[in-house]
């Protein structure tokens, strides 16, 4: 019984084939995209920034668990979130297709919650904030990793392009991390802060997390509160060496289908 526990849970931790063929399509599309292989070079970045943006959730939901996994929660291999696959998520429209529209609608980049935990098993409420702060940290890290060819000045025979991909899709990862911190119900944000709250207040607020990822995208659609927003995550890439004309560039790149501004796609 012991073996043949041992091998299953061997076996939900494999990466998933889904996982690898994601992965593949985003190396794909980035080498075209860095090449200028396709003649339309916006299709190109919308399949490199897309399957990158699923990478990330992919990686946003596996640290999740990952953390509940060592926190005590052993049941987490057996559901198949360490395999990395998307289709074993509890909500597979919430933590995919939602985020995916979310940036083809507006360039925002925001995970929907996706593992299931059972919390009796974690050990202490630290071990639960850390669970659900596990995601957006995992968020700034993709972002890190996407800049630091801009701080560390190593653009140099870069086609621009794929600077242009890379900006918008650090610029995905920077929102992902500070509205997933969020402290609203449904968000990282909150549960972080859940452990350490009233038992009452955990009752009155536990209707709402299925709305806190559409409240979040309404609110952003308010003109004053998406200036201010944008302004700040400018203000934090052009921090990692990133020019917002850049990440404006992948944007317009990446929505290809309403057409490129000339600027966005001159070579140096």
């Amino acid at each position: 019984m012991t073996t043949a526990t041992t091998r299953r849970s061997g076996g939900d931790r494999r990466i998933s084939p889904v996982f690898i063929g994601i992965l593949a399509v985003a190396a794909v599309a980035g080498w075209a995209t860095w090449t200028g292989y396709a003649q339309r070079p916006g299709i190109a970045v919308f399949l490199f920034v897309t399957a990158a943006w699923v990478v990330s959730l992919c990686l946003h939901e596996y640290a999740h668990a990952r953390t509940a996994l060592h926190s005590g929660d052993i049941t987490i291999g057996a559901k198949g979130y360490l395999t990395l696959n998307p289709l074993k998520y509890t909500h597979a429209l919430l933590s995919i297709v939602l985020p995916v529209l979310f940036v083809i609608m507006g360039g925002i980049g925001l995970p929907g919650g996706a593992v299931f935990i059972e919390r009796g098993r974690i050990r202490g409420r630290g071990r639960l904030s850390l669970i659900s702060a596990a995601g957006p940290l995992t968020n700034a890290l993709f972002a890190v990793v996407c800049t630091a060819p801009f701080w560390l000045h190593a653009l140099d025979g870069v086609p621009m392009v794929f600077r242009f991909a890379l900006a918008f899709l650090a610029l995905l990862q920077v929102t992902a991390a500070l509205l997933n911190l969020l402290p609203v119900p449904g968000l990282d944000g909150y549960g972080v802060l859940e452990p350490w709250l009233p038992h009452g207040v955990k009752r009155q607020v536990e209707a709402f997390p299925m709305f806190g990822l559409l409240i979040v995208f309404a609110l952003l659609w308010i003109p004053s509160l998406n200036i201010a927003f944008f302004g700040l995550i400018h203000d934090i890439l052009r921090g990692l060496g990133v020019d917002s004309a850049y990440s404006d560039c992948g944007y317009w790149l990446y929505r290809f289908w309403n057409g490129t501004p000339e600027v966005c796609t001159v070579s140096p």
